[in-house]
């Protein structure tokens, strides 16, 4: 069913064996040689991220939609790389300078009447997915897009593979989906599924009808025709590779994050193991040689040790600099909506399952000292080169898209948890670029999201709104995204108003669209991207709160936000961004007690060059600036010697 390059099929097949080794670098034999790496990114901060899932946004080549279901979204529809290829002029002429595309490995096929298209149940972490092409259109698509100055980011997963085996609990040698018990006091009647069962910090348990028999043996699937065949390399057939502890139903519990099955019968990887965690490395490295993209964007973050992410991002970006590529981003998923959990993946501090407990408010463990921690971690190293703190590069915004996205966007609330968010973001996240990483601080490059695969689109949730209502909605949030420090990231499909809900309603085939680029909102997108991209400071220039504000209802200041870019790496450029995200009214920056005072000195004209209208304003004595922007609107005022 693969249609994988034959050389680096032979290539990747060594890796069980090369893993097993403990070795870091593979020994390729008579395989094909990897590509010339390059660097092709300056600074991520320029960049303007296009999240995909593949199998939603073109179908370029017929002859590999086997199993396509147009009638039903949780199933396969028919996407592939060569149709991203073919699409690649409408993501340009959008803004769009980096692909984040969906997981490019062989997946479970089918589960429960739902496809594996989104890539995230993984089967063969050495094989591609041949719904979407082989490598040789992999490898195409990467070049196409490195030759308009495009990057390419992987979608990766080392949480988990998918729905690999089952948990035998009667011993009877078969997966059986039962309830047990009659209903009575002595003996109530529970459900089970050997697939999915509770978690247990035990480890999932046995048992007879004379009572509990042990930890359960767990079963490796056979059935190729929905894909549940045993997973690749071979380190992944071993049954210690596992936690084996079930399905994770506490989020908060520090024991099921790291160590429970992800709902649905994903197989949670030990992690803790040196033999898994070099496996890991040695597959996605090998991917990375093998096509020269440009980053990871790395599914489950929170549901993985601390020590993980140090040795996998710290290993990644040593084997990768060795054949010449730099400036390789890695950035997390933390689905969580509490800031100091998701800057934690970020710090260089060493943290342990003790700090984990108490980011999530639980007790836990006293973590051993840094030193001792480091120790335990340094007997996976095989180069010799010790561990440090570095961890991820950024991580989505998650707390952001609750707080700010849904609470003031959407919801109209106050704007002053805004700048609270903003101002925690400084010590919550590191503060210091990692070692051979892009050369950023994480603090200073979130990634801004309105929605994405995970939750329901942006215009879902105000579906309730007039058509009117949720356009202006909609654009005012994309404007904070495009002009708030960090890299934007558009979920495909926002640019043409779609507006599905809950998965799979939220992850419908763009081409239903007609890739429409007289859409309002890819005007609108495509105008910010360009703003963007002419003024430094939109791009890399610090941040400062200028106004906040409790006001919602008919306050002078109701629903204002504003805050400056200037300095940092901003080279001098500077702008001002205003928002009203009050509903009913046009707001000002001037209360009875209050004046916004901004940094340009007394006499600079700034030019609105969001608004169209190019109108002006003149910043006053003392750098007081006085504007009123109209109901869901926003500004971004720019010196006139910068915009002529």
């Amino acid at each position: 069913m693969t249609n994988t390059h034959p050389t680096l099929s032979r290539l990747l097949a060594t890796l069980g064996l090369a893993v097993g080794t403990g070795g870091g670098c593979m020994d390729f034999g008579d395989a094909e040689e990897p590509l010339a790496l390059q660097t092709h990114v300056d600074d991520w901060r320029d960049e303007v991220i296009y999240q995909v899932l593949v199998d939603r946004f073109a179908n370029g080549d017929v002859s590999n939609d086997f199993g396509v279901r147009y009638d039903d979204l949780a199933r396969y529809q028919g996407g592939d790389w060569r149709g991203l290829r073919q699409r690649l002029d409408y993501l340009q002429q959008l803004g769009v300078t980096t692909l984040w595309i969906s997981p490019i490995i062989r997946n479970v096929e089918t589960d429960a009447n739902v496809d594996g298209y989104h890539g995230y149940w993984a089967q063969d972490l050495t094989q591609l997915n041949a719904h979407f092409g082989d490598i040789t259109e992999l490898r195409a698509l990467v070049d196409d897009a490195h030759a308009r100055d495009m990057k390419i980011v992987v979608d990766i997963v080392t949480n988990h593979v998918g729905q690999a085996f089952y948990y035998d609990l009667n011993l009877n040698g078969a997966p059986d989906i039962n309830f047990q018990g009659n209903g009575s006091p002595m003996n109530p009647t529970r459900h089970y599924t050997e697939y999915d069962p509770d978690f247990d910090p035990r480890g999932v348990q046995a048992f007879t009808s004379l009572g509990e028999a042990g930890p359960a043996p767990i079963v490796f699937q056979y059935d190729p025709a929905t894909g549940h065949i045993p997973p690749n390399p071979a380190l992944l057939r071993d049954p210690a590779a596992y936690n084996r502890k079930g399905r994770t139903y506490d989020f908060d519990d520090p024991d099921q994050l790291l160590h429970g099955d992800f709902p649905g019968g994903l197989k949670d990887l030990d992690t803790s193991r040196c033999d898994v965690k070099q496996l890991l490395v040695d597959v996605f490295v090998t991917w990375v040689e093998q096509t020269d993209i440009d980053g990871f964007r790395i599914d489950t973050v929170k549901h993985v040790e601390y020590a993980f992410w140090r040795f996998f991002t710290q290993r990644v970006r040593a084997r990768l600099a060795e054949r010449g590529k730099h400036n390789f981003l890695m950035f997390g998923e933390v689905f969580d909506g509490r800031d100091a959990l998701l800057g934690s993946f970020t710090r260089h501090d060493i943290l342990g399952t003790g700090d984990l407990a108490a980011a999530l408010g639980r007790p836990g463990p006293v973590d051993p000292s840094d030193e001792e921690q480091l120790a335990a971690e340094a007997e996976c190293v095989t180069d010799g080169v010790p561990l440090r703190g570095d961890q991820l590069d950024s991580v989505f915004y998650f707390s952001q898209h609750f707080q700010a996205v849904r609470d003031v966007f959407q919801q109209s609330q106050s704007t002053d948890r805004i700048e609270a968010l903003w101002t925690a973001r400084a010590t919550n996240w590191g503060d210091t670029p990692n070692e051979d990483g892009i050369g950023v601080a994480p603090r200073d490059m979130p990634i801004n999201f309105l929605d994405n695969h995970d939750v329901p689109r942006f215009l879902y949730n105000v579906r309730d709104r007039d058509a009117q209502t949720q356009r202006k909605l909609l654009h005012n949030a994309i404007a904070l995204q495009f002009t708030a420090q960090g890299v934007p990231c558009i979920y495909y499909g926002t640019e043409q108003g779609l507006a599905g809900g809950n998965d799979p309603a939220n992850r419908e085939r763009l081409w239903d669209t007609g890739f429409d680029v007289t859409h309002p909102t890819f005007a609108w997108v495509q105008k910010l991207a360009g703003l963007r991209a002419k003024y430094r400071s939109l791009r890399r220039g610090g941040l400062q709160v200028l106004w906040s504000t409790t006001a919602v209802a008919d306050e002078a200041d109701a629903g204002i936000f504003a805050f400056e870019r200037l300095g940092g790496d901003g080279g001098g450029s500077y702008a001002v961004v205003v928002f009203n995200t009050n509903a009913t009214k046009a707001s000002t920056t001037r209360t009875e007690t209050r004046d916004m005072v901004v940094t340009a000195p007394a006499g600079t004209v700034l030019v609105d060059v969001l608004g169209g209208g190019g109108d002006a304003v003149t910043v006053g004595d003392g750098g007081v600036l006085e504007v009123t922007v109209p109901a869901l609107s926003a500004m971004v005022l720019v010196p006139q010697a910068e915009v002529d």
